[in-house]
């Protein structure tokens, strides 16, 4: 089976144009939490190669520091790839969707 991040169930997609938004993405990630999920999270980044990397950066240990703070299961699974001509873009699932999916 071909597989692709884009090809994913996703419940919510996040448009970030900077580090401020990726902390607002992050909070609302992680209030809306992984567990019992079957879809994941999408976050668009513009396609300049600082921007990206700081929100990735900003977007991936800020999940994983808010799962622990709440004591929930950190077993996320993300990409990056290239989503269209104006963004990049990550795909977070937890684990075990991934699982029940298929993939």
């Amino acid at each position: 089976m071909d597989f692709h991040p884009k090809n994913l169930p996703i419940s919510k997609t996040y448009d970030l144009k900077d580090e401020k938004d990726a902390v607002d993405a992050v909070e609302d990630m992680v209030k809306l939490g992984f567990k019992e999920r079957k879809e994941g999270f999408r976050v668009l980044m513009p396609k300049e190669s600082k921007i990206a990397k700081r929100i990735g950066h900003s977007v991936t240990t800020g999940v994983t520091h808010g799962l622990r703070q709440k004591n929930e299961i950190r077993d996320i699974r993300y990409w990056t790839y290239h989503h269209d001509d104006e963004h990049y873009a990550i795909v977070l699932i937890s684990n075990s969707a991934l699982t029940e999916l298929g993939f």
